[in-house]
Order: structure tokens, then sequence, then C-alpha cells
């Protein structure tokens, strides 16, 4: 079930004809159409699995038979599409507090918390049976810990009662990497952890970036995010520390994956791309110490395009 929200009557000049019923009976399956979709969060979803298929493909020496491609492609995006979904149910109170969040689907009102939830759980179960039919065991476990973990133990839990939130929370956004390497060899070998790490400490630099651009939202609704609780002080000490250990994994990874077929592609690319995320790391630093004009988006942007180019490289060596 779902509810449209109310729209204001605009007048129409003379001339003009109303639309029909049968249009506006569109448009309005159209708007719910990308309420839902908008509830999964396709951008995250992109992201994590930015960083999934060439772990896959490395872990394969090359492509993954398409069974299991299928199935961390389609069932992985309907996890996190399912995560997602749930922590809008579940965070709808302060989701309309903040101006970043209120226009989403359940402050609007445009869709109802119980068909939120539903959606969200069925999502969920979707994914799970379709990693458990076509992948191992190991890998299903982990897609089902995973939206466990995101929903119940981070969102529920952590996100409002620790600044720390960023951190653990980071477990999840790792995972789909792990998931990967599991669902093609049936076990995870130190290169998937690695890999691991480097999505994991990633996360940090990416996330206070935002926050710090969104401190007043989240203050309001009273999330206890980093930049809101603690010092500029402390902030920019983490995020410096998490960029430090995001390159300094992406490195350790190389010889680690050499025998997989990771070679001077990918050591280019973790070294300039490293260099760069470091760089912009210290630029935000250097401009909150000395006062001046704080671009946190900056670093929020080039972390993204850090991770794509760096898995990138992955996929080109695992291929060649």
């Amino acid at each position: 079930m779902s509810m449209i929200t109310e729209r204001s009557v605009k007048r129409r000049s003379p001339g003009v004809a109303e639309p029909a019923p049968r249009e506006e009976a569109r448009r309005g399956r159209m708007a719910v159409f990308r309420g839902y979709l908008s509830l999964t969060k396709p951008a995250i979803v992109e992201l994590l699995l930015v960083t999934t298929v060439p772990t896959m493909m490395l872990a394969a020496g090359g492509w993954p038979d398409l069974v299991t491609f299928f199935a961390v492609l389609v069932g992985g995006a309907l996890a996190g599409g399912a995560a997602s979904a749930l922590n809008c149910y579940i965070d709808r109170d302060i989701d309309v507090l903040m101006k970043r969040t209120k226009r989403r689907p359940l402050p609007t009102h445009q869709i109802t918390p119980r068909a939120v939830l539903i959606f969200g759980l069925t999502l969920a179960v979707v994914s799970v049976v379709l990693m458990a039919v076509l992948t191992n065991w190991l890998a299903t476990a982990l897609t089902a810990f995973s939206i466990f973990y995101y929903d119940v133990i981070y969102t529920l839990w952590l996100k409002r009662r620790t600044p720390a939130n960023t951190f653990w929370g980071g477990v999840c956004g790792a995972a789909p990497v792990v998931i990967g390497w599991a669902a093609v060899t049936g076990s995870i070998a130190p290169m998937g952890w690695a890999l691991f790490a480097v999505v994991f400490f990633w996360q940090m630099p990416h996330f206070y970036a935002l926050a710090i651009k969104y401190r007043d939202d989240y203050a309001r609704a009273g999330v206890p995010m980093l930049p809101v609780v603690r010092s500029a002080a402390r902030v920019n000490f983490e995020i410096l520390l998490y960029t430090v250990l995001t390159v300094a994994f992406s490195l350790i990874a190389w010889p680690l994956g050499r025998d997989l077929g990771l070679g001077w592609i990918y050591g280019v690319a973790a070294v300039l791309t490293g260099a760069l995320f470091l760089g912009e790391s210290i630029r935000l630093v250097h401009q909150t110490r000395n006062g001046g004009l704080v671009k946190p988006m900056r670093l929020f942007q080039l972390s993204i395009t850090y991770l794509t180019l760096l898995f990138m490289a992955i996929a080109v060596d695992a291929l060649i």
C-alpha cells in the first residue's frame, strides 16, 4: 500500500487542457515507483557493486562463472536495497528533522511505514534465498549478517548512541567485498581481508566529510556523529588516521595479490590515487585549522573517485 502526498493545485492558463485521468494515474504510479526506488538508495548500491565485482574477478582470476556473477550482482543489489529501505523505516523519525533527508518518501508521507517495512523485508528474504540457491553457505551467511548488522546493530543501536557509529558501521559497507570473494572461492583469503580493510577504513574520511557538511542536521536530529560531539581537532586526526590506513592497506594488498594477477596497473593506481586522497584529506585539515573556507564535499567526492579507480585497476589487472 502507498499514499501519495497532496499537491497544491496550480491554476492553468486559458486554453490549456487539464491532464486526462489516465495521465494523472500514470504520473502517480511513476511517483510511487521512484519513491520505492529511492528507498533502496541506488547510489550506495552502485558503490557497493563497484567494489564487489572487481573483487570477484580477482578471486576468480578473470570473469567468474555467470551463475555466481549473476547471484552476487543481483543478490548484492537486493541486499543493499533491503538494508537501505529498512534503514529508512527505522530512521523515519529523524529523517523528517534533517534537511538532507526530509524529502524521502516516509517524511513526505508518499509511502506508508508499513509498506516500506514489507518492501524491505521482502527484498531481504529474496536476496538471501537467491544467494543460498546460487552460491554457498558462507556467502549467504555473510549476506544475511550484513543486513542484520546494518539495520539492527548499527541503525537501531549504535547510530544514536555513540560517536563511534561510523567506525562500527563500516563493517556493513565493507562486507560486500568478502561476500564476493566467498561466493567465488567458498572461503576468504588474506587478499580478501586486505580489500575489506581498504573499504572499511575508507568509510571514515568519506562519511566524516559528509557529517561536517551536514553537522547541523545531525545535531538537530540528536545523532552523535563525530563532528557533532567532538572537537575539530579530533575529527581532523581521525580523517588523517583513517586515510593513511586506507592507503596503507591498498599498498599491502599489492604484494598479497601478485600471485592472483595483481600487477603494475594496480600498483601505480594505488600509489597515485592514494596520494591524491591523502592530499585532499590534508587540505581539508589545513582549511579547518586555519579558519579558512572549509569544503568537505571535495573530500567526499574525491573519496568516491579514489575507490572507483582503485577497484577498476583491480578489474583490469585481473583480466590481463
